[in-house]
């Protein structure tokens, strides 16, 4: 039962900080009447915070080098950023988690036992709980929200963007629950799913800087772009041709990760004018350098 310890617990790392940052942005962005809307989701935040808390406790020692090391857990931002958006929204953040996830340590020093094993059977029940009541609300202020009877800073389109990763770590968790591990697959699923991810980022930050930020936006358009180009083409593609298309959704995720990282570092700097908070900053960065690690795995042939 190793590797269903080790990729349940990677998998919560990963996808457990999103979920719980999802809630803080739906939250963040609802106005002050909807108190109901409101207390949904800082109920999701404070279940998610507490099952990626218990995550942390049990990942010592066990998670592996490759995935602490990507930046998708937390990046040198990520503690920087937590500070100024609570500061900024008035949402609590536990600061220590991020702290307990930076003094990781890779496997090779932890033991996995019955108990071990236990435990993480009963965390992935726990965000299983919690996922399917956050997909539920998510889909409710879809609902709403494209019924023009809610409003919310949120495009619908982010909405959507984030009940589909909902989706996936639900998808990913039950299939470590019914197999115990997660499939061998080709590169080829994951890939279409990111670079849409990746394409919609690039779509929320144009739309959400400043418009005097005239090199940014362009840039942000750019990478729109590219990834638009990229779905189109796997549409057209058959698996022999899919691996130079992978090496382009990989040298073009490079760039990305790049322009990400200037940017999180100039939202957390006060330099780029906008209304992206940084925890959303970093929140897109981590996702690009986990989507990294999963293109740099598949172009070493899963090795």
């Amino acid at each position: 039962m190793k590797e269903y310890v080790r990729l349940s617990l990677e998998t919560h790392l990963f996808f457990g900080r999103i979920m719980k940052e999802h809630s803080l942005f739906l939250m963040a962005g609802f106005p002050a009447k909807e108190t109901e809307f409101i207390r949904c989701a800082d109920q999701f935040r404070e279940e998610f915070e507490d099952g990626l808390r218990r995550t942390v406790k049990l990942a010592d020692g066990i998670v592996s080098e490759a995935v602490l090391n990507a930046g998708e857990v937390v990046t040198k931002f990520t503690q920087k950023a937590e500070c100024q958006t609570e500061k900024l929204t008035g949402i609590p953040i536990d600061e220590e988690i991020t702290q307990a996830e930076e003094r990781l340590r890779a496997g090779g020093c932890g033991m996995i036992n019955r108990e071990t094993v236990y435990q993480v059977r009963m965390l992935n029940q726990q965000m299983l709980r919690s996922l399917n009541g956050l997909i539920s609300f998510k889909e409710e202020i879809l609902r709403e929200v494209t019924g023009c009877r809610l409003y919310t800073t949120n495009y619908p389109l982010l909405i959507e963007h984030i009940l589909r990763e909902a989706k996936l770590y639900r998808q990913t968790i039950l299939e470590l629950e019914n197999r115990g591990r997660i499939s061998v697959q080709d590169i080829r699923s994951p890939e279409l799913f990111w670079n849409q991810i990746m394409m919609e980022h690039a779509q929320f930050i144009r739309g959400l800087l400043n418009p005097t930020e005239c090199e940014l936006i362009q840039t942000a358009n750019e990478f729109a772009e590219d990834y638009c180009h990229l779905l189109e083409q796997a549409g057209e593609q058959d698996r022999r041709r899919m691996n130079a298309l992978t090496e382009k959704s990989l040298e073009i995720t490079k760039q990305y990760q790049q322009f990400k990282t200037a940017g999180t570092e100039g939202i957390t700097g006060c330099e780029i004018r906008s209304i992206i908070l940084p925890l959303l900053a970093d929140h897109v960065l981590r996702e690009a350098n986990h989507y990294l690690r999963l293109l740099e795995y598949a172009q070493k042939g899963g090795n």
